[in-house]
């Protein structure tokens, strides 16, 4: 067997990686703690794309540059300068012909010329029965009859003036006037609803020569046609007035010419009819130099408008846009097969989401994907942990929690759990009595401590300050990312904790795990310190029987509380009222045993007073932390906590 090797022609490249929907979550997440809805954060990630993805926003600026390019490409007046170049030549000539005869007959003409009008058409239009007397200037007249019939025919149906070769001979003029005829009785049957297959294919083996691109339906040849003779009509909406009118004039003469006008007509009207939806007015901008033919500037028309529509399919601004809504076969038009492939990979991304289910049919987050947002928060609250003591998550502290084994074992240094008095006397005493001594001395072996049984469950309230200066101090994110670190962890280290986030502004509430994503900051001023820490209460009764970790995220000190009625009172500074519940509710805690560890973000000078108050009071702590380092600070802190309660 051979084979042959050649260049790769387009499409999706075989080496390509496999789309990798996860990374896709990962990249929604970073979205989604910034604030953004699932929604906003997916059309996002469509428009910026990913690592090694262009997203549609690039292609839509190649789009623009393109588009540049084309304005500056040239000027819509071309053919009237066109026009007009031969017209001088021709009068020119004429005039040096005339010029040496004497007779009347050559004034008359002089007069005649003299009296041309200076609308280029007009002129054009008189001179149609003049007899030339200069060759030179009658070849310059036929120029301009054979320039306007080949532009007429190529801006509305592309090359076919090539096809023809000779489109001025009576041969050419009446194929094209007999291909006309056929397609707007095929055109008209198609606007009546009627079955047109068998009518298209005749029409093409008939007339198929004059079209040199081969369409092979009817629509594509219709959306061509129409196409062209929407960016037609644009074109003359862009011009001024008498240019407008010069152009229109040029046009009828070469279709009266061709005798083609009638149909002509007809067929603009059935195009129009059959596709309404395109542009078929609007003013266009063309500062170019050089002045363009009239099938260039038409198909630079028609790109520009292809290039708008193409343009608002990439920025999915529109209600209800898709990716599905993006034609690729313009984009490839216009962009090459390089965007299209990009464009195929974020359609490949949404359904991939959809399909390993990340997103459910309503564009919402499934659990899977929130869990997997939730540890990929947790991976980079622990990629920013310091080395040393306080990045230390196998932490062997101890504590004398739990319940009393009625066992004792040996002390080993740094244990805390209760002395065995009684033990640890008897064992000094025979050790005594063996060595012959009278005298009882303690030594380090003699000591033992009462085993206490292992707690296996810790009830973790996390309390979120969601007031509106946690988004003016651009700290919410952090807070975001550290409630879902926080669930992440306590959902897959330790699955049998309770866990609870309570958010507080000028309420607090409690928030669904999968509430945490779409969590928003308040835009209500409030800092329900009170609210927040007897939801904590209710919540850590529900659950006596597990060790207690209370955790509290805030900027700012209590500046609104719970009132017997269930509404709200906001002061600023804060009343004394809001601060003695708040205390309160501290005070409650501290007598259940339960300390409160809290996170300061920023350097209030009035907050940093107050929470190491209430640490003091309660016997919690403090800790100063950055935006940068909260999750850092509150999953080490929770770990740790932990730690000490299972001792």
């Amino acid at each position: 067997m051979r084979y042959r090797y050649g260049a790769f022609h387009g499409g999706p490249d075989p080496l390509a990686d496999p789309v990798d929907a996860g990374a896709a979550v990962d990249a929604l997440g970073d979205r989604l703690l910034d604030g953004s809805s699932v929604r906003d954060a997916m059309r996002d990630l469509m428009r910026r794309g990913m690592d090694g993805m262009r997203g549609l926003d690039d292609w839509r600026q190649r789009l623009q540059q393109r588009r540049r390019e084309l304005q500056q490409s040239g000027r819509l007046d071309g053919l009237i300068e066109q026009v007009r170049e031969h017209l001088d030549a021709a009068i020119e000539h004429e005039r040096n012909a005339l010029f040496p005869e004497p007779s009347d007959d050559a004034r008359f003409r002089e007069a005649q010329l003299d009296m041309l009008p200076d609308d280029t058409a007009q002129a054009v239009r008189e001179l149609s029965d003049y007899d030339w007397r200069s060759e030179d200037a009658r070849a310059e007249y036929q120029a301009i009859r054979d320039l306007l019939q080949r532009d007429v025919l190529d801006q509305q149906f592309r090359q076919m003036s090539q096809a023809l070769q000779n489109p001025g001979s009576a041969e050419a003029q009446q194929a094209v006037k007999d291909m006309m005829a056929d397609l707007n009785e095929m055109l008209d049957k198609h606007r009546r609803g009627e079955d047109t297959t068998e009518d298209f294919a005749e029409f093409m083996d008939k007339h198929g020569k004059l079209f040199p691109d081969n369409p092979q339906t009817l629509e594509e040849l219709l959306d061509d046609l129409a196409r062209r003779a929407a960016a037609m009509q644009r074109m003359l909406d862009s011009m001024s007035p008498e240019q407008r009118a010069e152009l229109a004039g040029l046009m009828e003469q070469a279709w009266q010419d061709m005798d083609l006008a009638r149909e002509m007509a007809q067929l603009q009207d059935h195009l129009r009819a059959l596709r309404p939806d395109l542009p078929w007015s609007g003013r266009q901008r063309m500062d170019g130099e050089q002045g363009m033919g009239l099938p260039d500037a038409t198909e630079a028309l028609a790109e520009l408008a292809d290039l708008e529509a193409l343009s608002a399919q990439l920025g999915q601004d529109y209600p209800g846009a898709m990716l599905d809504d993006v034609d690729v076969e313009a984009v490839e038009r216009a962009l090459g097969r390089s965007a299209v492939d990009d464009i195929e990979r974020l359609r490949e991304i949404e359904r991939q989401l959809r399909e390993q289910g990340y997103l459910t049919e309503r564009m919402e987050l499934s659990p899977k994907a929130i869990r997997r947002i939730g540890r990929t928060a947790l991976r980079r609250v622990f990629g920013d942990l310091d080395t040393g003591p306080r990045g230390d998550h196998d932490v062997r502290a101890t504590g004398a929690s739990g319940e009393l084994t009625g066992a004792s074992r040996t002390w080993e240094f740094g244990d805390e759990q209760p002395l065995d008095v009684v033990r640890t006397v008897g064992n000094a005493v025979r050790r005594s009595l063996a060595e012959g001594s009278r005298d009882i001395r303690l030594l380090s072996e003699d000591f033992e401590v009462r085993e206490t049984e292992t707690r296996t469950r810790a009830a973790v309230a996390l309390l979120v300050d969601q007031s509106f200066s946690m988004v003016m101090n651009d700290t919410w994110r952090a807070a975001k990312t550290t409630a879902l670190a926080l669930h992440s962890l306590a959902s897959t280290a330790f699955p049998l904790d309770a866990m609870e986030v309570i958010a507080f502004a000028n309420l607090a509430r409690t928030v669904r795990p999968d509430e945490l994503i779409d969590l928003a900051a308040s835009d209500i001023q409030g800092t329900n310190l009170h609210h927040a820490l007897m939801l904590a209460d209710r919540f850590f009764e529900r659950h006596r029987d597990a060790e207690p970790v209370c955790l509290v995220v805030t900027d700012g000190e209590p500046t609104a509380h719970l009132m017997e009625g269930g509404d709200w009172w906001f002061n600023w500074p804060p009343d004394r009222e809001t601060v003695e519940l708040a205390v309160g509710q501290v005070d409650r805690l501290t007598r259940r045993g339960i300390p409160i560890s809290w996170f300061r973000l920023g350097d209030e000078p009035r907050l940093a007073r107050f929470l190491d108050a209430m640490a003091r009071r309660n016997g919690g702590r403090v800790f100063a932390a950055d935006g940068d380092r909260l999750g850092d600070y509150v999953v080490t802190d929770y770990v740790r906590s932990r730690s000490r309660g299972r001792r």
